[in-house]
């Protein structure tokens, strides 16, 4: 079960990784590296996700109860959702399925219970 949990956390880090470094690529013009506000940002989130209490039985940050971050942090990550989230399909197809597909499963999920 522990192994599991990490397992879901180190998966969105990585989500959440690509969807930043996707936003600094395009709107920033890095190559291979982020800039330091993105950079800043990732660490942030990595942080967070680190010490996620509920983890175990959240799909995403965006369906969490409690948003543990701070709100500069917060409208920072959603405009690199924002961005990010529909161009992922075409940069990081796999991921983007997964993502669609745990999200899907725990909306059938919240409707049963």
């Amino acid at each position: 079960m522990k192994a599991q949990l990490e397992n879901k956390r180190q998966q969105e880090k990585r989500i959440v990784q690509e969807m930043i470094a996707l936003y600094c690529a395009k709107k920033h013009g890095t190559k291979g590296k982020l800039c330091a506000e993105c950079q800043t940002l990732l660490d942030y989130s990595q942080q967070r996700a680190q010490k996620c209490p509920f983890m175990e039985n959240k799909t995403f940050c965006s369906a969490c109860p409690v948003h543990c971050y701070r709100s500069d942090m917060r409208s920072k990550i959603r405009e690199v959702m924002k961005f990010s989230g529909p161009r992922m399909l075409f940069h990081h197809p796999v991921l983007a399925l997964r993502h669609v597909a745990v999200t899907v499963q725990q909306k059938i999920k919240n409707k049963s219970t």
